[in-house]
């Protein structure tokens, strides 16, 4: 928990995350809240229990936010980005 303690840690005290957050209003206790919720969701949920089996078993269950570099390529061909 300390490695993901300290890696939020850097994420909230880094200036640009500041920024955006300051602009829309929201509070570093008010994130770590909210991402911390999400992560005991995403290990609550990790067992199916009807099959007892782990939940990345079943296709399309991927949830995560694909890479940066992904989402811009894909913004580039929809000539969404400049």
């Amino acid at each position: 928990m300390n490695d993901r303690i300290n890696t939020l840690d850097e994420l909230l005290s880094d200036p640009m995350v500041k920024l955006v957050m300051e602009r829309d209003r929201v509070q570093p206790a008010e994130l770590r809240s909210l991402l911390e919720e999400k992560v005991r969701r995403d290990d609550d949920a990790s067992v199916n229990p009807v099959t007892d089996r782990p939940n990345s078993d079943r296709l399309g269950t991927d949830r995560s936010i694909p890479p940066a570099h992904i989402v811009a390529e894909s913004c580039h061909k929809l000539w969404l980005c400049g």
